[in-house]
């Protein structure tokens, strides 16, 4: 039969396999080609045995499309291969010759990509390449390629006018995802303890047709219909993006089902209120979640051009109400994601159904959305914590979004993933029937190709053509943007020569206390470099030589800034770790290299000054400030939301919050006047003394002004740990935490520091002498005369010097107001008449400094950190609560000290939620929101910091 003659079906109509102009190609054949086979001008091809996976049994003709070519005179040679799903003896049937030299072909066929050292040179070839995007793991086989003078046709570039791809497995790599999601949701669910029809349902691979996984999908249905599923889990929707081939190939499967299709607007009512009877469907198009972010209508020309125009909804509108997202859209880098790392922390969380019969043998599920099967397998594309392909051999994962990891099991939190890259090829002889189908017409316009000849000269229609990469030792046209594209990638991999190209590089700024598990925790990825920067040389050393991947460096931020703003541009990240005054400096030139920033510090330290607009300046540079990740503020702001968005969601009402916490030395070290040991530079301790409050107690708001003695003097005694005897005062302004947590109509609001009972009464003999003064006093000049601490008692209390020391005792019992603080002055050392003040000109600075080195932690001693929550609820009842939440954690002798290791921490694991893209909002951020504190608070308890909470209810 002559190839003009023959005919294909596709689509549903008819079209010529080979026109005329191509059959004559095939026919004449010039003497240099070298197609020739023993002096015959014949057209050979070959189609080269597959070898990449062990499951790979597709190719890229079957048996029936070889006979079709060998009728028209064109030699096909076939690698031999026993994993091929179509046996040898087949192609041999069709006409085919099986052998394993195939150097005579001038065009060699496969699907995937050959090893680098079986190219053969001067030939034509045909495969998925999976280099358009230059990615990096496939430019060693595009550097062969041009090396060896290959023309490289890639079946993916081979569109039609309008775009769309002419030969694809697309539908069957949905059917066999539909097969495979099914397979792993029954697992997961009999995980969750729930048994459902779906268990009947294998992997694709075990069938040997479509039809036989359709005759289990129907009996799967029959039980679905006779409402056999569980109560408990309540309605199952599917949710399916685009309606394209694989969408189609999906929905087939689907189909086999009893099912209902519904729109996307109405999956909020089904997914709470539908039937259990049959499983519902939605199909979400584009502009059903893709918006303009100026508010314009959607425009698929615009968006297919300009998709950095538009954001998505996805997230917020369909996926809440999926159970199984069924995903196979394409996603271009620079589109908006379906699916972000921070979406999924919000999508894993309980959905509130009371309503539903549940038992202890019979739970609801944790969550709505149990699986996603991401046909696309695009890692870090359109489902962004998609992080890496599955397998045939492991098709599933656990992705657990509060921890960030993935677990090859169906138990414990999560949602299932399926992503595997050749889906199609676990139904091979179909998959293999209908890509052949597709390439067929195209065989003729690509076995004309010389691989010898000019690219101008190669005479085929466009859609093979356009479709070629590579030809005559260089990029085609089309695609030189490739190496653009590579250079660019080389130019953003060139830091650091000696590290690994996907590392990622912090910048610690102090090496005191909390440094140390900060590096400590950052240091246990690999991928993560780590510098310290201090003014103190051997702090830095010491702490780098500790850890891996650790790098010190001097520095003084003060003194050398130049050298500060390009430590922070060489790096991804900075954490700041620095007196609280250096921050805005810090935050300063973060903004400008563009550099996320994390401390744990107040976030007013940024917010203090208006005119800096630290947050926009953030916002406009696309950087991150993440602020209050310590103890207090951090941990407090944690527990205290997780316990107020709960109440808000069963309906209560938070009507009183009181917080107070503090850094204690252990019990058996208290013993001193303060009873308080410092960890760190006292200064800031004394400066929080000498600040207001602000707060609101039973309606009332109470404002006690700066100055230390009125603050000290509100002081009150809690008994909540009767083992320990504490006191409180508040802290600073309570009022603003009403709005940032949320709590607008609770009546008692106050935030306040714990000390051992005497604290505050030492300070306020302190204050009363004048030696928490913060502002320069003549006689602590350091140029001036040297002084005593019993002589500068005496200039302070306006004493002669000469006085006795019983008499000079006694004016400052006077001065202070009772003999309990006049003995901690003399225990503090502050009578001493023989060793000079080392004098930092203010009186507060001076004490600081001597009390830096009197009051510090010896070897073997430790601290403790207390955190304590009072929150008062009302229920729609009426009924009232009082929630306790207790946090008491004790350092280390001789190891991290309890507030290092709270502050550090925290700082450290929001450093690594930035650095992994868990937190991606921009501008100032601070850890109130769920897709934050959840997961902290779980990377918490794994390093030992867990709260206890008792609840105790009564009636109103």
């Amino acid at each position: 039969m002559h190839v003009r003659n023959m005919i294909l079906r596709r689509s549903g109509h008819f079209r010529p396999l080979l026109n005329s102009a191509t059959s004559s190609r095939l026919h004449v054949v010039s003497a240099a080609s070298k197609h020739t086979l023993s002096g015959s001008s014949q057209p050979v091809m070959a189609i080269r045995r597959e070898d990449q996976s062990i499951w790979e049994r597709r190719a890229p003709l079957a048996p029936n499309h070889v006979r079709k070519l060998v009728k028209n005179k064109v030699k096909v040679l076939v690698q031999p291969s026993n994993r091929r799903a179509y046996p040898m003896k087949a192609y041999a049937s069709a006409g085919a010759i099986i052998q394993e030299d195939i150097s005579d072909a001038s065009l060699i066929i496969g699907i995937k990509k050959p090893p680098v050292e079986l190219l053969l040179p001067n030939k034509t070839y045909c495969f998925f390449s999976h280099t358009i995007k230059a990615q990096e793991a496939n430019m060693p086989l595009l550097d062969a390629i041009l090396e060896k003078n290959i023309r490289l046709i890639d079946y993916e570039k081979m569109t039609d006018s309008q775009g769309a791809r002419v030969v694809a497995f697309g539908k069957w790599a949905g059917v066999a995802g539909m097969i495979n999601i099914l397979n792993g949701l029954g697992i997961r669910l009999l995980a969750l303890g729930h048994h459902t029809p779906f268990m009947y349902i294998g992997p694709a691979h075990n069938y040997r047709s479509s039809d036989m996984a359709k005759q289990v999908f129907r009996d799967a249905g029959y039980e679905i219909s006779l409402g056999l599923m569980p109560k408990s889990m309540g309605p199952l929707t599917f949710v399916f993006t685009g309606s394209g081939n694989v969408s189609q190939g999906a929905q087939e499967m689907f189909q086999e089902l009893p099912y209902e299709y519904i729109e996307p607007k109405d999956l909020p009512k089904v997914a709470t209120h539908g039937a259990i009877n049959k499983v519902y469907g939605c199909v979400v198009s584009r502009d059903a979640h893709y918006v303009r972010k100026d508010g314009g209508p959607f425009n698929a020309d615009e968006f297919q051009n300009h998709p950095d125009w538009y954001s998505s909804t996805f997230a917020e509108k369909i996926a809440p109400y999926a159970s199984c997202i069924i995903n196979g859209i394409y996603w271009a880098p620079s589109a908006p994601r379906l699916i972000t790392i921070p979406d999924a922390k919000n999508l894993l969380q309980p959905a509130s159904q009371p309503w539903l019969p549940t038992s202890l043998g019979c739970p609801q599920l944790p969550h709505r959305l149990l699986a996603i099967c991401d046909i696309s397998a695009d890692p870090g594309g359109s489902i962004e914590f998609m992080s890496e392909c599955t397998t045939i051999d492991k098709p599933f994962c656990l992705y657990d979004a509060n921890q960030h990891t993935n677990t090859e099991s169906f138990a414990g939190p999560g949602v299932l993933v399926c992503s595997i890259d050749n889906m199609p090829a676990q139904l091979p002889r179909e998959a293999t029937d209908f890509f052949g189908a597709l390439l067929l017409p195209y065989i003729p316009d690509m076995i004309i190709s010389d691989a010898t000849q000019p690219f101008e000269a190669y005479n085929a229609r466009p859609v093979v053509k356009n479709a070629v990469i590579a030809t005559n030792n260089k990029l085609a046209p089309s695609f030189e943007y490739i190496e653009e594209l590579r250079n660019s990638k080389k130019k953003s991999n060139s830091k650091a020569m000696s590290v690994d190209q996907s590392s990622k590089k912090v910048l610690v700024l102090g090496a005191g206390y909390v440094a140390s598990p900060v590096v400590e925790y950052l240091s246990r990825d690999s991928n993560v470099r780590i510098t310290v920067a201090s003014a103190l040389r051997d702090e830095a050393e010491q702490l780098a030589q500790k850890h891996q991947n650790t790098d010190a460096v001097c520095l003084d931020i003060q003194r050398r800034p130049e050298e500060l703003a390009k430590l922070i541009q060489e790096h991804d990240l900075c954490i700041s770790l620095l007196p609280y005054g250096l921050h805005g400096k810090v935050a300063d030139l973060c903004i400008a290299h563009h550099v996320n920033m994390v401390t744990a510090s107040y976030s007013n330290v940024l917010t203090a000054n208006p005119d800096a607009s630290y947050h926009q300046r953030a916002v406009d540079a696309d950087v991150t400030i993440l602020n209050e990740m310590g103890l207090d503020p951090g941990i407090d702001h944690l527990l205290a939301m997780e316990c107020f968005d709960e109440v808000k969601e069963l309906g209560g009402k938070v009507t009183s919050f009181r917080s107070f916490c503090g850094g204690l030395p252990a019990p058996e070290f208290s013993d001193n006047p303060l009873r308080y040991k410092f960890s760190w530079n006292p200064r800031g301790v004394f400066l929080a003394a000498l600040n207001g409050a602000r707060f609101i107690d039973n309606g009332k708001i109470v404002e006690i002004p700066p100055g230390g003695v009125d603050l000290m003097e509100s002081v009150k005694p809690f008994d909540f740990l009767p083992g320990f005897n504490l006191e409180g005062y508040s802290n600073r302004d309570s009022l603003h935490y009403l709005k940032e947590y949320g709590i607008e109509g609770a009546t008692t609001c106050m935030r306040g520091t714990l000390r051992y009972k005497g604290y505050t009464d030492c300070l306020i003999g302190l204050m009363k002498l004048g030696m928490l003064q913060p502002t320069p006093h003549p006689a602590l000049h350091p140029d001036g005369p040297d002084v005593t601490w019993r002589k500068l008692i005496a200039i302070l209390t306006n004493q002669s010097s000469n006085n006795l020391l019983e008499n000079l005792k006694r004016s400052v019992a006077e001065k202070v107001g009772s003999l309990e603080r006049l003995q901690a002055v003399e225990q503090l050392g502050l009578f001493d008449n023989t060793t000079p003040v080392i004098k930092h000109n203010t009186p507060l600075d001076t004490l600081a400094h001597h009390l830096a080195k009197t009051l510090t932690y010896e070897k073997n001693e430790r601290d403790l950190v207390i955190l304590r929550h009072d929150i008062g609820i009302t229920w729609p009842n009426n009924t009232k609560e009082s929630r306790e939440i207790t946090l008491v954690v004790y350092g280390e002798p001789n190891g991290y000290t309890a507030m290092a290791k709270t502050v550090g921490y925290p700082a450290a694991i929001g450093a690594k939620m930035l650095l992994d893209k868990e937190i991606q909002r921009k501008g100032l951020v601070m850890p109130l929101s769920k897709d934050i504190y959840r997961p902290v608070l779980q990377r918490l308890e794994q390093e030992g910091i867990k709260a206890v909470q008792r609840t105790h209810r009564f009636e109103s």
